[in-house]
Parts: C-alpha cells; structure tokens; sequence
C-alpha cells in the first residue's frame, strides 16, 4: 500500500516564500474550503489555490501539474524563484521523499533517507523518475483518472479512441505486458547479438581454420613433391646400381689385363713386321744397287764408261771401278746384314704367336674399372641416405591438423536459434492483439470493471447502462438506445466521470496496490443536483470509511460543512495562499 503523508510546498504558484505543508495520515473527507481575502473578505471562493494542493502532489511525483502549465509557470511570480515541493510517502514499510524544484532546478529521491537520486545542475533524471513512476505504478494519464480528479482534466470519454484504449490497456494490465514486451524486446536484442557475436565466431574459427587448411595443403604439395623427388632419386640411384651390378668387375678387370697384353704383344709383333718390312724394302734397294754396280763394273773392266760408255784407259778408270767394288762390297754386306736381321725378326714374331681375338672391355681404361666398386659404394650409400630422410612436412601437417584446425560446434548457436524462437513467440503473444492471453485478461478485467462501474452509477443515479466492450470501446445506452457521452447532461456527464474514475480506481487497486489519497476537484459543483452530490458523498464516505482512505473534496458548496468530518480553509491575502486547520506552517529558512 502506498500511504501518502506529507507534501510541503514553498513559492509554489499561489504559495509563498513561507513553507505550507499538508498532511494526508488522517484517514477521512476533508472538506477543501477557499477564501480570497483579496477580494475584499466578501467569502469569494474562486482564485484561492485551492487547486495547488493536487498540482503540487502532481509535481512533486510527475514533474507536471494536472494541466498543461509550464514548469517555469508553477514558480510564485512574486517570488521568481526557489521554488520547491516536497512529498514524504512511504510504501511496502519503506520510507520514501522527493524533493523536486525550480531555479535552481532540483531534484532528490531518497529511499530510507538514503538519496539515491542528486542532479542539482539540471533537475532532471530519466532514470529517477522511471523508478518513481514505476513505484506508483501509474502514468500521469492515470494520476489524473483515479487519484487527482478535476474539471480541467479531459473526461475519459470524450478523449480519441487510441487515448481511451492506452488508458484502459494500462489499466487492465495490458500496458503491463508491453512494458514486459519492451523488456524483452531488449533480451531479444541480446540475443540476437549473441548470435552475431557466435556468427562471427564460428566464421572467424572457419576462416583460421580455411587459412589452417590452405596452409596444410601447401605444405602436402610440397611434401609430394618431396616424396616423389625421393622415389625419383631411389629410382635413378637403383637403376644406376643395377646397371652396375649387371657388370662383373673381376672379368672386366682380368679383360683390362688381357688386353694390356694383348695390346703389348700387338705392339711388338707390328713393329717386328714394321722391321721386317723395312728390311725387305731395303734389301730390295740394295738388290738393284749390286745389280747395278756389278753392270758398271763389267763396263769398267771393258774400259767403258759406265755413264756414256765411252773407252777409258787412264787410272781413272781404275779409281772409278775400286769404287764401284767398294760399293759392291758394302751392298752385299748390308744385304747379308739384313738377312741375320730378318731372320731375327721372323723368330721373334713366330716367337709372339697368333694374337687372337682382342679382349673386350665395359670401361675404356682399367682405372675406370677399378672405380666401379668404388662407385657401387657410394650408390648404396645414397640409396640408404635417401631412404633415412625425414619427412619434415609430415610433422607440420599432423602439427597444424592437431592444435591448428579448431572444432566447430554449434550447440552454443543452437541454444540462441532456440532462445530467440522462444523469446519471438513470447513476444508476438505480450504484443499481438489478437493474442489469448490479452484477450484472458480483458475478458477477467472487464468483468470486474463493468461490475464496479454499474455499482457507482446506480448509487450516482444515474439511469443508463455503460459498459466496456471486449474491443475496448465503451457502450452507452438507455432504455435500449445507443448513446454518445455527449447527449449527456452536464450532471450526467459528471455522474458517469466519477463512476468512471472510481471504476478505475478499483480495478487498479486491484490490480497493483491500494493509495490512501483521492483527491476530487469542483466535479460534484458542475451542474450536479441534490440527488447527485448526495450520491457521490455517500459514495465517498464508504470508501474513506471502509478502505481508510483521505479524501479532500474541493468544493465551493457550503452546505457540505456540516457533512465531512474535516475542513481545510484555504485563504488567499495579499496575493499569497496559505492552509489553515489541518495545515502546519513551516517558517522559511
């Protein structure tokens, strides 16, 4: 329950610099009385601040009067400044105050006398006044349709049917659920951020892991080439050492040998037959030269030149023909040299033998095969190299493959995708009008608001029948004819805002929590007659006697005096409003 105890209010409109405070614990119906001594003490009712009393509760909760008056407005003119309401309110068994003002613009909340709310430089806090409302648990619209009524305030039922229908859905819990749709339309914004943020994990995991897999796939690339650059080594090494291996060496070293002799025998024997050659040739040679020299010498011992052969007979002759003999001698000295020598060489060849076939051989010279071994060695020692390498990419690859490429799992969006489903059916049934849970709690709520409106309209007398309709709407009928709130009376009127208002009172008390205050503003003086006021003063005493509540009726009827348990004069002099009887005053600082 909220109990509304104190408000003090100071160069508040009509107010003064002098603080007026007024106390709302004693449960009953007071009587608000005005007297505007300005106008000579003639008893005028008119223009004493009667009124400021609900603005100021209005601005002390609110921020706003009840009508549409400017902020700057509601400082006392006279004054120009420090203007400030106070309102002490306690809820639950907690302790609350607000503290609210003009230049300086201020405003304070305390909880337990704790203050939880300090922006003197502006005065202004979105969130203070969120929390404040949310406390109350009612928009200004509502204040004014259930705890402050009056006359200034637009009847429910001449306002536009978008305006009745927020009215009545926040009334009946319906703004509740938006308020709750709101809510979790930012969990839904949460959400779907969560899934972007997961989106762009999974992509940025499969993008590292794209890079990962790239990389992988270079590194196998080269890793094939370098097996098949092995196989090919080990292929070209092996057929190297089988063409090796097709050679035996010992035969191509014995054949080297063989040919070494042969090739030695070869040479002796063709220079033995370059010799004998040579010698036939020149035995040859000499053959001719006795033949002829023993030609010559016949001549010369016939005295014939051996030239001309002409006859010579002097000791030329003789001298010619001793060297001729001479020359003779020497030929057929060398001829008999040259046949001991061809014989000698003829020995030596028959000594030689037949030379045979030459010696076939793979390498052209014998140290040539002397290094096949050599060779083979080292082929086999290549081979075993070869096949003794590591592979150094497998490594990476199983590296790369083992803390490289991360897992993806989609549980995490999983969940969110059904999160988010969740969170979108919830919120199509908060918003949707067609939505079986609104139409549940219209259908319980407008029982129970029809029910109380009939209740109060028959103790106002008033003869129609009104009742809200499933579509929100609001039919007015009499005697079975359909009805507009303006072919109503004045009196009329005023009947059905009050059995209005305190129908809404009801459901919302209902609904929420019950407020000790109401406060009723000249309504019952428009055009009500006895019956009326009759009416809704015993409409009232029930409530303040039965739900303890503090009802102030602003009124300019006298005859209510003597009818209410308590009167609250409100004088205006010298411009400046003051409370008396249930008003304390609270001298300024």
């Amino acid at each position: 329950m909220i109990t509304i105890k104190d408000l003090t209010v100071k160069n508040f409109m009509s107010v003064g610099n002098v603080t007026q405070a007024v106390r709302f614990t004693n449960n009953g119906l007071t009587l608000v009385l005005g007297n505007n001594l300005d106008l000579g003490g003639d008893g005028s009712r008119n223009g004493t601040g009667k009124t400021t009393i609900i603005n100021a509760l209005s601005y002390a909760i609110y921020g706003n009067a009840l009508t549409n008056i400017r902020k700057d407005n509601l400082i006392n003119k006279t004054n120009g400044k420090a203007m400030l309401v106070t309102l002490d309110f306690v809820k639950d068994g907690t302790q609350y105050r607000i503290e609210r003002g003009r230049r300086p613009n201020l405003l304070k909340y305390y909880v337990n006398e704790q203050d939880v709310a300090d922006d003197e430089a502006q005065g202004e806090n979105r969130q203070t006044q969120s929390d404040i409302e949310k406390l109350f648990g009612m928009s200004h619209d509502m204040f004014k349709h259930i705890v402050a009524l009056n006359t200034y305030t637009e009847p429910f039922l001449s306002m536009r049917a978008n305006d009745q229908r927020a009215i009545i859905e926040q009334l009946l819990g319906i703004t509740m659920l938006s308020e709750k749709a709101e809510v979790l339309k930012e969990q839904q914004r949460l959400t779907r951020d969560a899934i972007k943020e997961e989106e762009y994990r999974i992509k940025a995991i499969e993008e590292a892991n794209a890079r990962i897999e790239k990389s992988i796939g270079d590194l196998e690339r080269r890793q094939k080439i370098w097996r098949d650059k092995q196989t090919s080594d080990l292929q070209s090494i092996q057929q190297q050492i089988n063409t090796l291996e097709k050679i035996d060496i010992q035969t191509e070293l014995n054949n080297h040998k063989l040919l070494s002799d042969y090739l030695e025998k070869k040479k002796l024997k063709d220079e033995a037959e370059r010799w004998l050659s040579n010698i036939q040739s020149d035995n040859t040679k000499q053959q001719k030269l006795i033949d002829k020299l023993n030609k010559e010498i016949n001549l010369l011992q016939d005295h014939k030149c051996h030239s001309c052969g002409q006859e010579i007979h002097d000791e030329k002759q003789e001298s010619i023909l001793n060297s001729k003999q001479e020359q003779l001698s020497d030929a057929q000295q060398q001829v008999k040299t040259n046949h001991e020598q061809e014989k000698e060489w003829y020995d030596a060849i028959t000594q030689l033998g037949e030379l045979g076939q030459i010696p076939v051989t793979h390498y052209n010279t014998e140290s040539e095969a002397h290094k096949h071994n050599m060779e083979l060695e080292n082929l086999r020692s290549q081979v075993t190299s070869k096949q003794d390498e590591s592979d150094t990419y497998q490594e990476q690859v199983d590296s790369l493959r083992e803390t490289g490429v991360q897992e993806i799992t989609w549980d995490t969006m999983n969940q969110l995708n059904t999160v988010k489903d969740h969170q979108d059916f919830l919120y199509k049934l908060l918003t949707n009008k067609d939505s079986f849970i609104r139409k549940r709690i219209i259908e319980q709520n407008l029982q129970y608001l029809n029910s109380r409106l009939a209740y109060y309209l028959t103790k106002l007398g008033l003869p129609h029948e009104v009742q809200f309709q499933p579509d929100l709407t609001v039919e007015i009928t009499e005697l079975g004819r359909d009805l507009d709130f303006d072919n109503l009376s004045r009196g009329e009127r005023n009947r059905l805002i009050l059995g209005l208002s305190w129908s809404f009172r009801d459901v919302f008390e209902s609904m929420n929590t019950p407020i000790n205050f109401l406060a009723i503003d000249e309504l019952i003086d428009s055009g009500m007659d006895t019956n009326g006021v009759d009416g809704a003063l015993g409409v009232l005493k029930k409530i303040e006697r039965e739900r303890n509540k503090n009802i102030f009726l602003i009124s300019h009827r006298d005859e209510l005096v003597g009818r209410v348990n308590t009167i609250l004069q409100v004088i205006k002099e010298g411009g400046f409003t003051t409370f008396s009887t249930d008003t304390e005053f609270i001298d300024a600082k």
